[in-house]
């Protein structure tokens, strides 16, 4: 596969406690450079990142990260804040305590509101796939699909494990077709970036295969 249609399927993430903003600003030049899908950056970043890069690359942040445990209220609130600082994509994770009392409809409600915050802007849920049974895996196939948003994805890369080849392929069996899949976590090639694309995914949450990149060019490769 032509490394360019990966660059093109990657949002390009650095979503870690200590990141600073030259670090940041790091991520949002290579982002331009190599024409990826975003950069995804955390929210306190959003408005000083778009003045930065302007419209030359899509900016996301997360919502409810990485727990998920905040109040729906909390949520919605955050996404407001993110799209007036100008954030174009929003990647919200869900409560997976709701999910595990099995209170289906709170955890559609609440991404039916972050929808409606959201608009005509894209909407990514954060399931957590390696704190799920297989059961409640599909049973969250089912919710993205009747809640409108625009993708499902995996991981947020913050808990015991990221993507597996695995639960793409069951994303790609149970959400429709009108819902995209991001994988994210853990996707440390580009062999695998390939495999989670011919899998079904969109989208892959990454902060390695640029420096990948780099380090290729670097080295002669």
């Amino acid at each position: 596969m032509d490394r360019k249609l990966i660059f093109e399927k990657v949002d390009h993430t650095l979503l870690l406690q200590t990141a600073t903003w030259e670090e940041i600003k790091q991520i949002c030049d290579d982002a331009i450079t190599y024409g990826v899908a975003s950069v995804c950056i955390p929210p306190s970043y959003v408005k000083r990142v778009k003045e930065y890069v302007k419209d030359k690359i899509a900016v996301c942040t997360v919502i409810g990260f990485p727990n998920g445990y905040n109040t729906t209220d909390v949520k919605v609130y955050e996404t407001k804040d993110a799209l007036s600082n100008g954030a174009d994509e929003i990647d919200m994770v869900i409560n997976i305590g709701l999910l595990k009392n099995g209170e289906y409809d709170k955890i559609l409600d609440e991404i039916k509101q972050i929808k409606v915050a959201c608009k005509d802007k894209i909407l990514k849920v954060i399931i957590e796939t390696c704190l799920l049974t297989e059961e409640e895996k599909i049973k969250m196939c089912k919710i993205v699909t009747e809640s409108g948003a625009d993708y499902i994805k995996t991981s947020t890369g913050f808990s015991k494990s990221g993507a597996t080849f695995e639960d793409v392929e069951l994303f790609s069996k149970y959400v429709s077709k009108e819902v995209k899949i991001k994988a994210a976590g853990g996707i440390a090639s580009f062999e695998d970036a390939e495999k989670f694309i011919e899998l079904g995914a969109s989208r892959l949450g990454t902060s390695r295969i640029i420096k990948l990149a780099k380090n290729q060019e670097g080295s002669g490769y």
